[in-house]
């Protein structure tokens, strides 16, 4: 089998790639070192300097890059053009920053360890490109992707993706330098290829905004479904093979294509159709650098590639610390960008092959560098999260917020979302004095914003409780939208504050039957009413008379009303019978078992029913 394996893609090639993957990313992932690390790992362990299953890792490379490709795509899917646009001072200001300072930094630093100029610049500037797919995909898996400080990150990697291009053609310019090795660099004159990049782009452009659209409606028009995924993978391949003939990358086509059709009607489905495809080549292509990774010249160079990968990841982390804190970004931001970018990528592979090939680079040289940039993938995650365990937790800035000391509002409002807002609004019209607390931040801001003086507390603390008038007050009206929380402050407040009367939010049936047995004046469940209301505007609008549409929810509401009372004495079981179910049965639909005893019971019970 490992000849097999070794010499062709074949179904055993395959099955040992999904098994090496399916059994480390698993325990990657249990171990919190993320599913980067482990796809790096099962693909060291099975590829040519592990168990030597495979002996070309580099093919497996280059049909995963795909996997890129598409990641590519769908991100670019989210970027319309305006929006794109408007990233513009991000893409060409930050971005050709943070690559010109760190290719300085790492130019001085390959010098520094011994190596030629020409083959440290072009280290240096490999080293630069940081791997989209390694950032990427932790970004997702963080759900940090659509975050400001996210999309900063897509814009670095863009311009990354752009610099390609002057890179190969300085590969050229170090090349033709060098009488030793004019004659083997590339034929092709820089203008010339800047031309055809250029045309290639303006191509892509074309066909995504005049042709796509059409295309797509025509295929959709002949329901045949098989066919528009088709047509959709030859869109995403199409534009990445199109650009990479024009010496730009697969996934900058792959990223324009998808920006190109951000705004077509048949974005989702592209999106639904590509989705699949995506997650299982990127997996293979992290497999595939990780069988890369050459472990003999590791151990018989071990002091250059080691010192290397600290020296180069170090100062370039340094570097894109300082280009960070430049464009404003705070400390957090500017800390974490330095952890994820702080390592090689993928496209360092291409260029260290094309200097190779010039004559820039030694083949020793070559492998070193190539070996660097692996070892910083990998080590990527774990300096994230070492970053991450080491940083303290980010605090939300009070500018602005005033904490909650000495109120004296005959009314107490705890928690102030949508819900308290409305309860708000006959108090107010009164012209009954309210004080309200709340711990969510960004809620008080937007409160703020539309005239509520909101103060900053915690209602699950007494002392928060008695600075925000709780022992004043005639009424406290607990509204907010944990249970735990709520019952919390039920708690404090008839053990400390028993003369004011307490008005409650409930979850649900089970939290307002705790709430009535702890003795608060008033419950209610949070959508009973609006609940209520909309069913009966259902009535109505089916052709049910008024009066009759009245009979009918006072029937429902006296049948709530006594269900409550039976399940109060007897236990959320007691009153099934008053329940309407749309199954013809003479006995009570059976209830789930519940996970825990009578405060969980509830929930599953309305799980199952659909109620409240």
């Amino acid at each position: 089998m490992a000849t097999e394996a070794a010499g062709s893609m074949d179904l055993g090639s395959a099955v040992i790639l999904l098994a090496a993957g399916v059994v480390a990313v698993p325990i990657f992932r249990k171990l919190g070192l993320g599913a980067v690390l482990g796809y790096l790992a099962a693909g060291l362990a099975v590829g040519p300097f592990g168990f030597g299953l495979f002996g070309d890792p580099e093919s497996i490379i280059h049909v995963a890059e795909l996997g890129v490709v598409m990641f590519l795509f769908l991100i670019g899917l989210e970027m319309r053009p305006a929006k794109l646009w408007a990233m513009r001072r991000d893409i060409f200001g930050l971005g050709a920053a943070q690559v010109i300072t760190c290719g300085a930094l790492l130019s001085g630093v390959g010098i520094l360890l011994g190596l030629p100029p020409a083959a440290a610049v072009i280290g240096a500037m490999g080293f630069v490109l940081s791997s989209t797919a390694v950032i990427m995909t932790m970004m997702d898996d963080r759900g940090e992707t659509g975050a400001p400080s996210g999309q900063r990150s897509v814009a670095i990697l863009l311009l990354e993706d752009l610099a390609i291009i002057p890179l190969l053609a300085l590969v050229a310019v170090l090349a033709s330098l060098n009488p030793e090795t004019a004659a083997t660099g590339p034929s092709q004159p820089w203008w010339q290829a800047l031309g055809i990049a250029v045309g290639s782009v303006a191509l892509v452009f074309i066909a995504g905004k005049w042709l796509m659209n059409p295309i797509f409606g025509i295929l959709a028009r002949s329901g045949a479904r098989e066919v528009m995924t088709a047509a959709a993978l030859l869109v995403v391949l199409g534009a990445a093979y199109f650009l990479d003939w024009g010496g730009l990358s697969m996934g900058m086509g792959a990223f324009l294509a998808g920006v190109m059709l951000s705004e077509s009607t048949f974005r989702h489905q592209l999106e639904a159709d590509v989705e699949p495809f995506r997650g299982i080549l990127l997996g293979l292509f992290f497999l595939g650098v990780g069988m890369s990774l050459n472990l003999p010249l590791v151990r018989d160079q071990w002091q250059l590639i080691v010192g290397g990968v600290f020296a180069f990841m170090i100062v370039k982390s340094l570097g894109i610390y300082v280009v960070a804190r430049l464009f404003r970004a705070n400390n957090r931001e500017a800390l974490r960008r330095s952890a994820l970018f702080a390592q090689g990528g993928e496209f360092a592979f291409v260029l260290f092959a094309e200097a190779l090939r010039a004559g820039v680079m030694t083949e020793n040289i070559s492998a070193s560098m190539t070996a660097i940039v692996i070892l910083s993938m990998a080590l990527t995650p774990l300096v994230v999260i070492l970053l991450e365990r080491l940083l303290p937790k980010e605090k939300e800035s009070m500018v602005g917020i005033d904490k909650a000391d000495d109120l004296h509002g005959r009314v107490l409002f705890v928690g102030f979302g949508r819900f308290a807002q409305v309860v708000s609004q006959p108090l107010l019209a009164k012209g009954i004095d309210v004080s309200i607390i709340e711990v969510d931040v960004e809620m008080i801001r937007a409160a703020g914003q539309f005239g509520f003086k909101v103060y900053y507390g915690d209602g699950t603390r007494l002392d928060v409780l008695h600075a925000s008038g709780a022992h004043t007050a005639e009424a406290i009206l607990v509204c907010v939208d944990k249970q735990e929380a709520a019952d919390k402050i039920v708690e404090l407040c008839k053990s400390e504050f028993p003369y004011a009367k307490l008005f409650v939010r409930a979850f649900d049936r089970g939290h307002a039957i705790r709430l009535i047995n702890a003795g608060v004046e008033y419950q209610l469940r949070e959508v009973l009413e609006s609940a209520l209301v909309f069913g009966r505007h259902v009535l109505v609008n089916l052709g049910v008379e008024d009066e009759e549409a009245d009979e009918i929810m006072n029937d429902v509401r006296r049948r709530d009303e006594q269900r409550l009372e039976m399940q109060i004495a007897g236990g959320l079981r007691a009153g099934l019978t008053l329940m309407r179910g749309n199954i013809a049965t003479t006995q009570p639909a059976p209830l789930i078992v519940p996970r825990k005893e009578a405060e969980a019971l509830n929930k599953e019970a309305a799980d199952v029913i659909g109620e409240d």
